[in-house]
């Protein structure tokens, strides 16, 4: 379904991805792992057209997206849940939901999709009429989570879903994930969590200084020496 081919990315005259590859699967769930600094979001923006890549190919679903607009490749179907929530604060649960689907045109399908979320998040439908600056923290990534659904994704891009969040909301957002995924969805998750994200994933990528060091399926990831001592604590 997505496809990377070799991209670099610079911010200015720095390379910060140096060459990276990795493709995933219709259905799939894929964990990038990395330290603080290491291109993880950086490979999430480039995906989404936030970012160019200076070289390299980025395919999905058959075509080629690395110069499309990001409204563009939200249409075909990539949606992104970036880092620290970014909600809109001072606007309504329900109108941050809305905005996830700018890019539809059918309004029963919209309003459809509306009431299956909230029939799945009950606590987004309950304060759908609040700021969503007004929420805790789990509850805007829910909110941050669902507006990313709205618009129909094939694919689902999560930056980060479990910082700053109790054991409680981390394990419910897990849940979500696995929810998503049961339907038919793709998710690469970025996540400082490792042991979380290994074990929602099918395949794991390690990547440090902007490269791709480790690729292998997340149970053999698991149980590696060198992933065991820098990403889950020995």
């Amino acid at each position: 379904m997505l496809e990377i081919k070799d991209i670099r990315v610079h911010y200015g005259k720095v390379e910060a991805i140096k060459g990276v590859s990795l493709d995933i699967a219709d259905g799939d769930v894929v964990a990038l792992l990395g330290a603080n600094g290491a291109g993880k979001t950086t490979i999430l923006r480039t995906i989404s057209g936030l970012m160019r890549p200076t070289t390299g190919e980025i395919w999905f679903a058959g075509q080629r997206i690395d110069k499309l607009p990001p409204s563009k490749i939200v249409e075909m179907g990539i949606g992104h849940v970036p880092e620290a929530r970014r909600v809109f604060s001072y606007l309504s649960v329900e109108d941050n939901l809305l905005l996830g689907a700018y890019v539809r045109k059918d309004k029963e399908g919209i309003k459809q999709t509306l009431r299956e979320l909230y029939d799945h998040f009950p606590i987004l439908q309950q304060r759908k009429k609040q700021k969503a600056g007004d929420l805790s923290g789990g509850e805007q990534q829910m909110l941050a989570i669902s507006r990313a659904l709205m618009c129909q994704p094939k694919l689902v891009l999560m930056d980060e879903p479990s910082v700053g969040l109790s054991p409680v909301m981390e394990a419910e957002i897990t849940k979500i994930i696995r929810t998503i995924n049961e339907r038919g969805i793709g998710v690469l998750i970025v996540e400082q969590n490792a042991a979380m994200a290994l074990r929602l994933a099918n395949r794991g990528y390690v990547i440090e200084t902007g490269r791709i060091v480790l690729c292998d399926q997340c149970s053999a990831l698991l149980n590696n020496d060198q992933v065991k001592k820098a990403y889950l604590g020995g």
